[in-house]
């Protein structure tokens, strides 16, 4: 009992389930409900596979006790399982150690497939059996370990010697079996072929149609059965036909059906002739030959007509009718082997309803024309499955399946994330162990004492890339000397950069230093974890894994814009490609749309003819600037709309206009036409507005420092005005430069970006440009960056790889779902900007009495009696090109002088011809 209930246990187990380690709403999927998902958590963590060796224990000591055998010496047999499970484990997790071509199928959990304890035991056995013997030191631990898991096995199991012969015997039977089913199956095939040819009736004849059918001898009352060297009789039945085979035959042709013959007998498989007096002669087997127009039967089956009953007659088993035909109650078991097989092979599929369909998610390569929601239920990962590869529907890489549902109900699939490449399932085993890092800790401890910094390392939090020392330092010890000593350490311990820092809220400092075996992060173990699974953010992006190697997310609508920096091959690409990639992965076009803005071309066109782009790519820097003033107006837009609806957020606006559009309602605004001639009051009209949801906007501009070499001032304003108002209107930026300097990232920029990304960078300075601390400095590149939130903390992530032929995938899965519909309007020029009043006097060109600046601008020179490029753009809130230019145009009308030495100006004008 206590088997098949781990049996149980193990089978439906699901890593997502409630467990100790998992803590989720989700109701436990396991059969045996939240005891079997907790205790199958703990088996699967523990020993991982080597837990079906206490299934087997458990089966055998079930068995002894069934035929009341009994357990001898049970406290012995019990200890041996103990030390069995460990040994087996770690055979298990020495597998991937060994042997470096060796790919564990997908497991459920990160210890491998021997478990925590198995890994641990593995490791150590390895590595103290490579130092020892050498390279081979390995392998004769391995099969050592091998030896002693076979005699803790045939101890803890307590069977006896007839017990494991008839074990040996059945495994022996088995594999007989299977070998002989390729024979078999050709038999079947070339009696198939043979029925098919015309022209084979006495070939059937000769070759004793009638037998292996079951016959009844008259006399004896029994039925003879031949099983190749032994023969047996089988009773007869008591209720009998009393009709022979040939009344049997004109009852059945008269009644119209058709039987088709039976697979030919081997030669060797013939019963004596002596045996079959009874047999059909052969005009019953005319009778029993098939007609061209009747489809062959497949399983003969032992039929009673409906005449008179009569013990004495023999009993004749003839080939069923064909599927229209109830099946038979009865039936005699007097065929050979080799045919009941044949026959099995043959029987026809009886026809079933259809099962309505369900929702899949495709495969990368094809698409189904319509999908639905799964059923609740439906998909449940088995633990076998899952070692043999296999995947399912709610798989945490395809991860949020009620949200997929939902959009596949509307048409849009989300990219699955088996387009992704996965984690490497043999990376755990190569972690650096627990001694080793105390190891390193001591060391350290000695390297700092030798710099005058004395204290102790407390504790140690190891992670995928970086492992976090953390200090306890001395009384008296400053912060700031310790920091210092940074490159000294690293010189000292022999890595390429260490990172001292503070540890908030905590008396001691962290000590970041490189692990000697990098660890790579995947986007799809990322999309994979609960966190991901189970957000309720808007906008989440997978940021990567901290340096304890725990999954780190942000949500964009809560930031609501992101500054990224990063020096070329630091990795600041590819985590701009992981971000777009999680908005892609959790959202359809109807929910966020994307602007693109790549003046090196290179980074982001890959992205060109996704749905989710408002306008192509943009490359070109006036048309970048030109794209952000449509963005500023698109927001002026949405403001007023929620306005109108006296909402705060898109969220409530969408939520607003739904509700709406449920009752059936009509929105209208009031709208001032002209006056009325008679009277001169203003008349108004009801105008109807039309309320359709308004997705996310996300902008991504790659590199910055391009955009303000060419134009800086409107870029700025632009970006000054999207981060201060764009947040409630659903708008948010995501913004990268390879150069964080002050020029770059100004102040206003700074001021409105408090959620900010800094990869490695070339100096401190540039830390601090970003960060407001150094730091990024000593990072170690290819995705290690500092994550700075809101309010100035400062988290150590370290980014996912994604790789190209990845991010081809997934677009090339998004383009087969349709093509994009761009707005026009976005890369359009205008010549009245009137939304984009803060930035338009940038833009170069256009006429500058055009209207009425110019006379504004003349009024307040002749008003104050001061002119000056700065004074006119201060008064009008312009850029400083327009309001030069009409500094210029005023001095060809002659209102102002030219500059003198010093630049001043003097107004020609005085204030009585201001009109």
């Amino acid at each position: 009992m206590l088997a098949l209930v781990l049996t149980a246990c193990f089978w439906s187990y699901d890593p997502l389930a409630p467990s100790p380690d998992v803590s989720t709403d989700r109701a436990p999927t396991n059969l045996l409900g939240r005891p079997g998902a907790f205790l199958a958590d703990i088996l699967i963590q523990a020993v991982g596979l080597s837990t079906a060796l206490l299934i087997v224990a458990l089966a055998a000591w079930g068995w002894r006790i069934f035929r009341h055998r009994g357990l001898s010496v049970f406290v012995i047999r019990a200890v041996a399982l103990c030390f069995l499970l460990p040994v087996g484990a770690a055979l298990l997790a020495a597998l991937p150690i060994l042997i470096t071509a060796f790919h564990a199928p997908a497991w459920p959990s990160d210890a491998g497939i021997g478990g925590g304890i198995g890994a641990s035991i593995a490791r150590e056995a390895v590595a103290a059996g490579m130092s020892a013997i050498g390279p081979a030191g390995g392998v004769i631990i391995w099969f050592l370990g091998l030896i002693l898991a076979v005699l803790l096995g045939a101890l803890a199991f307590g069977l006896d010697k007839n017990e494991w012969n008839s074990i040996a015997r059945m495994t022996g039977a088995t594999m007989l079996l299977i070998g002989r089913q390729p024979g078999r199956l050709a038999k079947v095939i070339i009696a198939r072929q043979r029925r098919t040819l015309p022209g084979q009736e006495d070939a059937y004849a000769r070759n004793d149609y009638g037998n292996g059918y079951e016959t009844a001898g008259s006399e004896t009352g029994f039925v003879e059965q031949d099983n190749g060297s032994k023969r047996s009789w089988i009773p007869r039945r008591a209720k009998a036909s009393t009709a022979s085979a040939g009344q049997y035959l004109a009852a059945k042709a008269a009644q119209e059906t058709r039987f088709a013959p039976p697979p030919p007998r081997s030669e060797t498989a013939r019963q004596p002739a002596a045996t079959r007096s009874t047999a059909p002669t052969g005009t019953d087997l005319a009778l029993l030959a098939p007609s061209p127009e009747s489809p062959p039967a497949n399983r003969p089956t032992g039929r009673r007509p409906a005449n008179t009953v009569n013990e004495d007659e023999p009993v004749y088993a003839l080939p069923g009718p064909v599927n229209d035909a109830p099946p038979p109650t009865e039936r005699l078991s007097a065929y050979r082997d080799e045919q009941t097989e044949a026959s099995d092979l043959q029987a026809p599929v009886p026809p079933q309803p259809a099962p309505p369909p369900q929702a899949v998610r495709p495969e990368p390569v094809t698409q189904s024309a319509g999908y639905g929601a799964p059923a609740e239920g439906e998909g449940k990962k088995s633990l076998l499955s899952k070692l043999f590869g296999g995947r399912s529907e709610n798989d945490a890489g395809s991860a949020s399946g009620r949200r997929e549902a939902a959009k596949a109900s509307q048409g849009w699939i989300l990219p699955p994330v088996s387009l992704l490449k996965l984690p490497p399932a043999s990376r755990a085993a190569m972690a650096p162990s627990r001694e080793m890092l105390e190891g390193n800790a001591r060391l350290l401890e000695t390297v700092l004492a030798d710099f005058g910094v004395q204290g102790r390392i407390v504790d140690l939090h190891p992670g995928p890339v970086v492992t976090l020392y953390e200090l306890e330092p001395a009384p008296g010890i400053r912060a700031a000397r310790v920091i210092g000593l940074a490159d000294d350490v690293a010189r000292s311990l022999s890595v390429l950069s260490v990172r001292i820092a503070t540890v908030p809220g905590r008396n001691v400092i962290g000590i970041e230093v490189p692990n000697a075996t990098r660890e790579t992060v995947y986007l799809s173990e990322l999309f994979k974890c609960p966190e991901w699974v189970n957000t309720t953010a808007r906008l989440e992006l997978a940021l990567g894994k901290d340096i304890a190697g725990e999954p780190v997310f942000g949500d964009l609508a809560k930031m609501p814009h992101l500054l990224v920096a990063g020096t070329t091959g630091s990795g600041k690409s590819v985590g701009i490609n992981a971000m777009i990639l999680s908005l892609l992965f959790r959202h359809s076009p109807d929910e966020c749309r994307l602007i693109m803005i790549d003046p090196k071309v290179l980074e982001l066109s890959i992205y060109d003819g996704i749905p989710h782009l408002l306008t192509p790519v943009v490359t070109e820097p006036n048309k970048a600037v030109t794209a952000l003033k449509w963005v500023v107006r698109e927001m002026d837009r949405r403001y007023r709309a929620m306005a109108h609806l006296q909402v705060r957020n898109i969220a409530g606006y969408n939520e607003r206009a739904a509700q709406v559009r449920e009752r059936g309602e009509e929105v209208t605004r009031r709208v001032q036409t002209g006056y009325d001639p008679e009277t001169g009051n203003p008349i108004f009209e009801e105008q109807s507005l039309t309320l359709d949801p308004l997705p996310f906007i996300v902008v991504v501009i790659d590199e910055m420092a391009d955009l303000m070499m060419t134009a800086g001032k409107e870029i700025d304003a632009a970006v000054q005005r999207l981060a201060q108002k764009a947040r409630a209107a659903g708008i948010h930026v995501i913004m990268a430069t390879q150069r964080p300097s002050v020029d770059v990232i100004t102040g206003t920029i700074k001021a409105n970006f408090p959620t900010r990304i800094s990869f490695q960078v070339i100096s401190k300075f540039d830390s601090r440009t970003i960060l407001g601390e150094q730091g990024a400095e000593q990072l170690l590149g290819q995705g290690d960056m500092l994550f700075m939130q809101g309010g100035g903390r400062i988290t150590r992530v370290h980014g996912p790889f994604v790789a190209d032929s990845e991010v081809e995938a997934v677009v090339e899965f998004l383009r087969e779902q349709g093509e994009p519909i761009y707005d026009e309007d976005v890369i359009s020029e205008r010549e009245d900007d009137s939304a984009a009043g803060a930035f338009d006097a940038g833009s170069g060109g256009g006429d500058g009495e055009a209207g009425g600046l110019y006379d504004k601008a003349v009024a307040i020179v002749i008003r104050e009696g001061k002119a000056s490029t700065s004074f006119v753009q201060r008064h009008l809130s312009i850029g400083y090109n327009r309001a030069a230019k009409l500094i210029e145009q005023m001095e060809k009308n002659g209102i102002v002088t030219a500059a003198d030495h010093v630049g001043r100006r003097k107004v020609l004008i005085g204030r009585g011809a201001e009109d």
